[in-house]
C-alpha cells in the first residue's frame, strides 16, 4: 500500500505521518525517517577544576529531566553540548548514559541522536560508528569548515552522500552557516541529498523557512524531512511543512516547546501561535548569550552546580552581571508557564 501525502502540507500531513511513521521504518524503500516531534538538544556539564571532565551526576541528572520531560528524542553533542570540546569517547558515553535512562523509564522508543562533528570524513565517520554502538538512532552532522574555502557545492554534497554510503545509522544534515563560515547547503542541494537513502533530515539553524517548503514540496516526510533549528519559528515552521524543532531553549521549556508542537498537530493553530509569542523572547535571550549563557541560565533555573555550568576553555565564563540580569529578566514570564504543564502532565 502506498499512502501519498502532497505539498499542500496541511494538517492532515502530521496525522497520516504519525500512522504511517512505523511503517516507513520497516520498509525497504524507506528505513530512516526522522520522527517527528521536539528533540532537545542536551547542554554538558563539566567540573571546574584543570582538567575540566564531564561532571557525571549532574549531567546525568539533567539527561532524566531531558528524557522525562515530553519530549520526542535528545540531540547529544550538538554544538549547544559543546561538540568539538567532546571526545569520541564521552559522546558515546552520553550516549550510552542516556539511553539506559530512557529504557530506565520505559522509554525504548526514545530517540537519540549523536552530533558527529569533527574536521575530516574520517574523524565523524569514527563518531557515527561510536554513536551506533552505544545505541543512538541517528548522526547529526555538520559540513567540515576548517578549509571552508575550499568546500564546493560538489565538495559538500560528495561530503554528505560519503558519509551517508558508509554509516550504519542515518544523518541528519546540520544547517548553521554562522558556525561555518557562510557555508550553506542550499535547496538544490537538498533536493540531492534528500534523495539519499541514508539521509533523513536538516535541521535548518539558518532560519531557512523556504528552505522547509522545499523539502516539504519535494519530498514525503518519512523520506525526508526539515526540522526547525530554533523555536521562534516553530509555528511558522511547521505550517511550512517541517516536522520539529532542535533548540536548545528545550532545556530550559521543554513542555512549552512540546505544548506548541501538540496544539498545532492538534489543530489548534491560534493557541499554538499564542504560546509561541510567549516563547520568542526567552529564545532571543538565551540564543543571544550564546552556550555559556544558556548553560548558566538552565543551571541557575534547574538548581544544578553554577560552577558547573561553565564551558570549556578557552570559552570564556559567563559573568557579565548585566549579561545575566539580561537573560533572567527575558526568562522569567515563562517559568510558570513551564511548571503548569510539568503540573498538567503529573
Amino acid at each position: 500500500m502506498t499512502v501519498k501525502i502532497r505539498s499542500n502540507r496541511n494538517l492532515l500531513t502530521f496525522s497520516i505521518y504519525t500512522v504511517i511513521h512505523s511503517i516507513a521504518m520497516a520498509s525497504t524503500k524507506i528505513n530512516k525517517s526522522f520522527p517527528p516531534g521536539i528533540h532537545g538538544p542536551s547542554i554538558t556539564f563539566f567540573q571546574d577544576d584543570q582538567q575540566q571532565e564531564i561532571d557525571w551526576p549532574t549531567q546525568e541528572r539533567h539527561l532524566e529531566y531531558m528524557v522525562t520531560s515530553g519530549m520526542h528524542g535528545v540531540v547529544l553533542a550538538g554544538s549547544s553540548g559543546e561538540s568539538a570540546t567532546l571526545s569520541v569517547e564521552e559522546k558515546g558515553l552520553l550516549v550510552k548514559k542516556t539511553r539506559e535512562i530512557a529504557d530506565r523509564h520505559g522509554k525504548t522508543d526514545f530517540t537519540v541522536t549523536m552530533g558527529c562533528l569533527a574536521g575530516s570524513t574520517r574523524d565523524i565517520l569514527v563518531q557515527i560508528e561510536a554513536a551506533y554502538k552505544n545505541g543512538a538512532d541517528f548522526a547529526l552532522t555538520l559540513v567540515p569548515s576548517i578549509f571552508h574555502w575550499a568546500m564546493t557545492q560538489k565538495a559538500i554534497t560528495d561530503f554528505f552522500e560519503e558519509i551517508a554510503d558508509r554509516a550504519p545509522i542515518p544523518i541528519v544534515i546540520y544547517n548553521f552557516p554562522n558556525l561555518l563560515s557562510g557555508l550553506d547547503v542550499n535547496c538544490d542541494m537538498l533536493d540531492q541529498l534528500g534523495a539519499h537513502p541514508n539521509i533523513a533530515a536538516v535541521k535548518l539553524t539558518c532560519g531557512g523557512i523556504g528552505k522547509a517548503q522545499r523539502v516539504a514540496t519535494q519530498f514525503e516526510p518519512a523520506q525526508f524531512t526539515s526540522v526547525t533549528g530554533m523555536s521562534d519559528w516553530l509555528v511558522a515552521g511547521l505550517t511550512a511543512g517541517s516536522t520539529g524543532c532542535i533548540s536548545g531553549v528545550a532545556n530550559i521549556f521543554p513542555r512549552v516547546m512540546v505544548e506548541i508542537y501538540d496544539l498545532f498537530v492538534a489543530g489548534k493553530v491560534a493557541e499554538a501561535s499564542a504560546l509561541q509569542k510567549k516563547l520568542v523572547l526567552p529564545e532571543w535571550g538565551i540564543g543571544t548569550s550564546d552556550v555559556s549563557g544558556m548553560k548558566w541560565i538552565i543551571s541557575k533555573e534547574r538548581g544544578y552546580p553554577l560552577s558547573s555550568a561553565h564551558c570549556r576553555r578557552p570559552f570564556p565564563k559567563f559573568s557579565d552581571k548585566e549579561k545575566q540580569e539580561r537573560v533572567v529578566r527575558l526568562v522569567a514570564p515563562l517559568l510558570p508557564v513551564e511548571e503548569e504543564l510539568k503540573a498538567k502532565k503529573v
